[in-house]
């Protein structure tokens, strides 16, 4: 079996559904079995509509539903030509429009969007689009069966970011989808939702549906993972901030998982975990130049690229650099300890850590929406160290994160030399630096406003 996964600017409109229904023809003889996001922008709006709601504003359950419905019925009429199909799809479309609206209605009656609420409201995207390419597919006259992964994929109680139970989950996939696909049947997936243990809908986080992909493939064992998207490949840079920039043939799951950790748009950063466990290759491939090969992810270290030390560097905006600084520090245990446990409480995620070997400092980055309850947590914990001047001051700067990814670097000497000279040539600073022993990423910190600079400077240097 083939999964191949179709991203939102995918199935952005009519004329995207007819493509990715060309492209699904393109490859029966490999069973495939699809796996889709919500139309491009309807999360967003989805989303707004329940915020909006919990303010009281009946109104969003009118007006906005409707206009949302219509948008899909765009494409039910310039995609699908059989009047039965339309009719069918349409009704299906009719019925999720009326459980949307009473979702809505429920949270402006109560005033308040929980994440169970938040999710539900989110499921219907994509349960709208998967419904929409089967009516496409069947159009065409392949047998094409709509399915919501919340019988397929089960899940926590994490509402926004729900953890997968992969045991109970690989046994439902391996269970349902196969006798689909033996009987010629092509599955129409929903991606980034789920169910959790207790029956509620789940997600997976925003951009879920790679990961969604991901897990079905690993729980069908599939021959590859297809990551259909609107670029062709995983590039050198953003192409939006580097004209140089240009799609990679290949990568290892190692380089693959550090672009998505700091901030590669083409993959959910969780992507590559379940194909990884079972050796399936992943391939990122665009949409709208479907003949160009794309770039291959897989187990071990690709021959292609190979003689670049640096193979992509990618960036993250809108970080904070928290530092804990002070004379007191110096040989005590226990402080770093204390500092993650409770920036833990406050629920941000430490994307990056580097410490002075004198101990004087520890900083490290978080999202900037998260520092001040960081700072705040920080002070509380250490108030005591504070009032002595053992710790002389916990403040937040707004950063930018590059890394610069690469195999190659790995028993390289003098490319963290390169790496910085570019840079000081470039008159740009940088303010802190990590690398692994793995030697496979370094990873910088410069001010917001020399993110683009600095970008552009080490792709010069390292990819032309």
């Amino acid at each position: 079996m083939l999964v191949m996964k179709f991203g939102g600017t995918s199935v952005g409109d009519a004329a995207c559904f007819v493509q990715v229904a060309n492209i699904v023809a393109r490859y029966l003889d490999r069973q495939p079995v699809i796996v889709v996001s919500a139309m491009s922008g309807v999360t967003n709006t989805l989303l707004a509509l329940a915020r909006q709601a919990q303010t009281g504003d009946t109104s969003v359950t009118s007006a906005p539903v409707a206009e949302l419905l219509a948008s899909h019925q765009a494409v039910i009429r310039d995609a699908i030509n059989s009047e039965r199909e339309r009719s069918a799809v349409s009704h299906d479309l009719a019925a999720y429009s009326r459980d949307l609206v009473s979702i809505l209605t429920g949270i402006c009656l109560v005033r308040e969007a929980t994440g169970r609420s938040l999710d539900a409201v989110a499921s219907f995207g994509e349960k709208m689009s998967a419904t929409l390419l089967a009516g496409v597919l069947r159009d065409r006259g392949h047998k094409a069966q709509a399915i919501s992964a919340e019988d397929l994929i089960i899940t926590d109680d994490n509402h926004g970011q729900a953890v997968p139970l992969i045991p109970i989950s690989n046994r439902r996939i391996a269970r349902h989808i196969p006798r689909l696909v033996e009987k010629g049947i092509i599955p129409v997936i929903t991606g980034f939702i789920a169910r959790s243990t207790s029956g509620s809908t789940t997600t997976l986080s925003r951009g879920g549906s790679d990961f969604s992909a991901s897990l079905i493939g690993a729980a069908l064992k599939a021959e590859e993972i297809w990551i259909w998207t609107d670029v062709d490949g995983v590039m050198t840079a953003d192409p939006r901030l580097v004209a140089q920039a240009h799609p990679l043939e290949a990568l290892s799951y190692a380089e693959a998982a550090e672009l998505s950790y700091f901030g590669a748009k083409v993959l959910h950063p969780k992507t590559i975990a379940p194909a990884l466990g079972k050796g399936i290759p992943v391939w990122i491939k665009n949409t709208f130049n479907p003949d160009f090969p794309g770039t291959l992810i897989a187990a071990s270290r690709p021959s292609a690229n190979s003689g670049n030390t640096v193979k992509s560097i990618t960036s993250m905006a809108n970080m904070s650099l928290v530092t804990v600084q002070g004379s007191g520090m110096i040989g005590v245990p226990g402080i770093a300890a204390r500092v993650f446990a409770a920036v833990a409480t406050t629920g941000a995620n430490v994307m990056m850590i580097s410490q002075s070997s004198s101990e004087y400092n520890i900083c490290f980055i978080v999202g900037k929406s998260h520092s001040d309850k960081v700072v705040v947590a920080l002070r509380s914990e250490f108030a005591r160290e504070l009032r002595a001047g053992d710790i002389s001051d916990i403040w937040t700067q707004d950063v930018a994160v590059l890394a610069a990814v690469g195999e190659g670097m790995r028993g390289t000497p003098g490319v963290a030399g390169r790496l910085f000279g570019a840079l000081g040539r470039d008159g740009i600073n940088v303010i802190a630096i990590a690398q692994g022993s793995s030697e496979l990423n370094i990873s910088l910190v410069v001010e917001e406003s020399q993110r683009v600079a600095a970008l552009r400077c080490i792709h010069k240097e390292f990819l032309g």
